[in-house]
């Protein structure tokens, strides 16, 4: 599904942020990807859409060759993979129906778009999405009448409704308070195991990765440290990760 092969990433400043990454991930996995700011766990996420160039090596994903992708096939390319960001990216203002079907604008005639004109069956899809999220009963209220736990699942709901086969999530609980991010983390766990579609996410909370990624991938200085099942993830390796013993509460949002 997605390969990196003696990938590399360096930056016109120079910061060498991703250093010969030999990595595959498997259709349906649950990944999570953790290290300090700034060790390079947004810069390998951003690289599988391409939001990042790499800079040399052969990332492949779905068996093609990303940096070989220009115009039209790229934008089809991308609208296989999701994302999430820590900031919801919600126009506020709006519904939330109305926010989750801009997902499927790429789809439409440019002058359907325009003037907003979904189709029945987009409107089932953005309600269907709604619902696999729990928040159905949500859809006609305006978005800046949500919670921020709320918002962040439209717009998980948003991407589920551009129907991706990969989710890429860039710290997607990290404004929110822990039982909130329990939840959202709840329905990204759901949205994998029901669906099988592949969920990558950079996160801080060591404790959520442990508790519902298969496997850790540890970063370093733009180096992977670790790769392996969460359940062998120890103090130890935590600790290579982190270039020291994490306390307790660093673990809740190291």
């Amino acid at each position: 599904m997605i390969k990196f092969d003696n990938v590399n990433k360096v930056y016109p400043n120079g910061l060498h942020a991703l250093k010969n990454i030999n990595l595959e991930i498997q259709q349906g996995e649950f990944v999570a990807i953790i290290g300090l700011s700034g060790a390079g766990k947004s810069t390998l996420l951003r690289t599988v859409n391409r939001m990042h160039d790499i800079t040399d090596g052969v990332l492949t994903v779905n068996g093609q060759e990303v940096n070989n992708l220009k115009g039209k096939e790229l934008r089809k390319f991308r609208r296989g993979i999701g994302m999430v960001f820590q900031s919801f990216n919600l126009v506020t203002r709006t519904s939330v129906v109305k926010n989750v079907l801009t997902s499927r604008v790429p789809d439409m005639p440019l002058w359907k778009s325009i003037i907003g004109l979904y189709s029945k069956e987009d409107k089932v899809v953005a309600l269907e999405a709604l619902d696999k999220v729990g928040i159905l009963d949500k859809a006609y209220v305006r978005a800046d009448q949500l919670s921020g736990g709320q918002q962040q699942r439209v717009a998980l709901a948003r991407t589920l409704a551009q129907n991706p086969e990969i989710i890429l999530a860039d710290e997607p609980v990290a404004a929110l308070d822990p039982i909130t991010a329990v939840q959202v983390m709840d329905d990204f766990k759901k949205i994998n195991q029901e669906l099988n579609m592949s969920v990558l996410i950079n996160i801080h909370h060591v404790d959520l990765a442990l508790k519902y990624a298969d496997r850790v991938i540890g970063i370093k200085a733009g180096e992977i440290v670790y790769d392996g099942p969460s359940s062998e993830v120890t103090h130890d390796v935590l600790t290579q990760i982190y270039g020291r013993e994490l306390a307790q509460d660093e673990m809740m949002g190291a």
